[in-house]
C-alpha cells in the first residue's frame, strides 16, 4: 500500500492534530481552514514538503540561526492564536479604576469569558496592539478586513463587570498626542480660536447650531493637520486595532441611565457603588504627606495633583471610607470640600445638554432590535452609533433626518451596546465623554492580577505589591 511505511505513531499524531485543527475550525465557523488540512497530511504522512530542510544544512552557523529563527517564528505563531482566541496580558496604565484596579496592575485577560472575535484585522506582528516598538510604524496591515463575528464564548458582559474593549473614539488619533480624545482635542482648540460654543444655547435651532459645531471641529482639526511638530500625524484605525481600555460595565443595552450627584441610576434605580469607587476633593494639607501616610490612605502620587502652595491644597480622588479617616487626621489635614465636576465637552460634544460629569443624562443606552424613534433633539446622541458604528450615511436637510438618503424618523439599531465608567469617577475618560461602546469593541474580561508594580516607588521601597499577585479581579469589592 502506498502508506504502509508510515510509522503508526505518525498517524496517531495527524489523527490527533487534525482532529483538534477540525474541532477548533467548526468553534469558529471557518471552513476556509479545511486548506490546511493537506498541509497538516504532508507534514505527518507524505513528508513531500521539506519542513526542516535547514537541519540538513552542512554550515553550523547556519544550522543554528536558522534553528532560532524557526523557534522564533512559532512561538510567534503560538502567542498570535493564544493572543487572538484565548488570553491576553494587560497593564493599567492609569488611575481611572483605583481603587479596584491599580496602576501597574498587570491582568490576564479571558477572551472567553465573552466570545472571542473572528480578527477583523488579521495580518499584524503578535504581542502589538497598532504600533511597531522602535520604529514607531504601524504594526498591521489593513487588507483584508473582516466584517465583525464573534464566536460562543462562556457567557455575556454583565452590570458591573470590568471590562477590557478597544477605545471607540480611537479610529482617529495624533501620533504625538495619542493620551488625549482626538475629537475632544479637535472641539477644544477650535473653540480656543473660535469661540462659537458661547453663542450656542439649548434653544439654538438644530441646523444652525451643527453648522457652528462644524466649524469648531474642522479648526481644530485643521490646527493639528498643520502642526505635526506637536501632534503628529493623523491616522485612523480599524476596530481591533484600536487602544485597549479597560473600565466598569455601568449600563446595559436597552438601559435608561441617569447620574444624580454622582450615583448611577438605571431605569430609576440606583445602582450601588463599590467601597473602592471614589470622587475628587480639594485636599487642604497642614503638612506635606510622607510616603507612610500615602500607603496608609492608598494616595498615589498622581492623585495628588497640586491646585497651590499657600494654603497646601491638592485635588485628590478619595473613597468615601478613606475621606472619612482623613477628616478626623488632626495635624494633617485641615479642610476637605467636593471638587465641581467636568462639564464641558462631555458626550455628545456637538449639543448643549446641561450635564455635567456628576449630573449626567438621562440617555437610553441601544439595544440590538431595538427601535428608536429619531428627532433632532436625540440626534447627537445616536449619530455616532448610527453613522460611524453601523456605517450609514446621515445627514439633515430643512429640518428633516435622512439615513442612506431615505427620510427616517426611526432607527433599529444592529448592535448592542454599553456604558463604561472608571471607579476614580471624578478622574476617567469614560463613556460621559466619548459615548457608548459598541458590542464589536469588547475585547474580554480581566480574570486575575499576575503581577503588580507601583511606579511611585522602586525596587527596594515597596515596588512590588505582593498582597495583589493572583488576585482574583471578581473577588475585588
Amino acid at each position: 500500500m502506498i502508506f504502509s511505511n508510515v510509522p503508526k505513531k505518525d498517524w496517531i499524531k495527524f489523527a490527533v492534530y487534525c482532529t483538534l485543527y477540525l474541532l477548533f475550525l467548526l468553534w469558529v465557523g471557518s471552513w476556509w481552514g479545511l486548506l490546511v488540512v493537506p498541509f497538516i497530511f504532508d507534514a505527518y504522512i507524505t513528508r513531500r514538503i521539506p519542513w526542516s530542510w535547514w537541519k540538513r544544512t552542512k554550515n553550523p552557523t547556519a544550522r543554528m540561526v536558522l534553528g532560532w529563527v524557526d523557534a522564533i517564528v512559532f512561538a510567534l505563531v503560538a502567542v498570535y492564536f493564544l493572543n487572538q482566541f484565548f488570553f491576553q496580558n494587560f497593564v493599567i496604565p492609569s488611575s481611572s479604576l483605583e481603587k479596584t484596579l491599580l496602576t501597574g496592575d498587570y491582568l490576564l485577560v479571558s477572551k472567553m469569558s465573552y466570545g472571542p472575535r473572528i480578527p477583523q484585522t488579521p495580518l499584524y506582528m503578535p504581542l502589538t496592539q497598532h504600533t511597531m516598538p522602535l520604529t514607531g510604524t504601524k504594526s498591521y496591515i489593513d487588507w483584508p478586513h473582516w466584517d465583525y463575528r464573534r464566536v460562543k464564548g462562556f457567557g455575556h458582559p454583565e452590570l458591573n463587570d470590568i471590562v477590557v474593549f478597544n477605545y471607540p473614539s480611537g479610529d482617529t488619533v495624533a501620533t504625538k498626542a495619542q493620551d488625549k480624545d482626538f475629537y475632544r482635542l479637535c472641539y477644544e482648540l477650535g473653540d480656543k480660536q473660535l469661540g462659537l460654543s458661547s453663542q450656542i444655547t439649548s434653544s439654538t435651532p438644530y441646523e444652525e447650531a451643527q453648522r457652528k459645531y462644524a466649524q469648531i471641529y474642522a479648526t481644530g482639526r485643521r490646527l493639528i493637520a498643520e502642526d505635526p511638530t506637536q501632534f503628529g500625524e493623523i491616522v485612523s484605525r480599524p476596530t481591533d486595532r484600536r487602544e485597549n481600555y479597560v473600565k466598569r460595565l455601568v449600563g446595559m443595552p436597552g438601559d435608561t441611565l441617569q447620574i444624580k450627584e454622582g450615583k448611577i441610576y438605571l431605569n430609576g434605580k440606583l445602582n450601588p457603588n463599590g467601597q473602592f469607587v471614589q470622587q475628587a476633593y480639594f485636599i487642604t494639607w497642614q503638612v506635606w504627606p510622607d510616603d507612610d501616610v500615602k500607603k496608609e490612605y492608598g494616595i498615589t502620587n498622581e492623585d495628588l495633583y497640586f491646585v497651590s502652595q499657600q494654603p497646601l491644597v491638592t485635588y485628590t480622588p478619595l473613597s468615601e471610607s478613606v475621606k472619612n479617616r482623613l477628616k478626623n487626621r488632626h495635624g494633617l489635614v485641615s479642610n476637605i470640600t467636593k471638587a465641581d465636576p467636568v462639564a464641558d465637552w462631555l458626550y455628545p460634544q456637538n449639543k448643549k445638554t446641561g450635564w455635567t460629569a456628576s449630573d449626567y443624562g438621562p440617555i437610553w443606552i441601544p439595544r440590538k432590535g431595538a427601535t428608536l424613534s429619531l428627532s433632532l433633539d436625540n440626534l447627537p446622541i445616536y449619530e455616532r452609533p448610527i453613522r460611524v458604528y453601523e456605517g450609514n450615511t446621515l445627514e439633515v436637510k430643512q429640518g428633516k433626518i435622512f439615513i442612506n438618503g431615505k427620510p427616517a424618523t426611526q432607527y433599529t439599531f444592529k448592535l448592542d451596546y454599553y456604558w463604561m465608567q472608571g471607579d476614580n469617577r471624578d478622574n476617567s475618560a469614560d463613556s460621559r465623554f466619548w459615548g457608548f461602546v459598541p458590542e464589536d469593541h469588547v475585547v474580554g474580561k480581566p480574570l486575575f492580577i499576575w503581577l503588580s508594580l507601583d511606579p511611585d516607588y522602586g525596587w527596594t521601597e515597596g515596588k512590588m505589591r505582593w498582597n495583589r499577585l493572583f488576585q482574583w479581579v471578581s473577588n475585588i469589592p
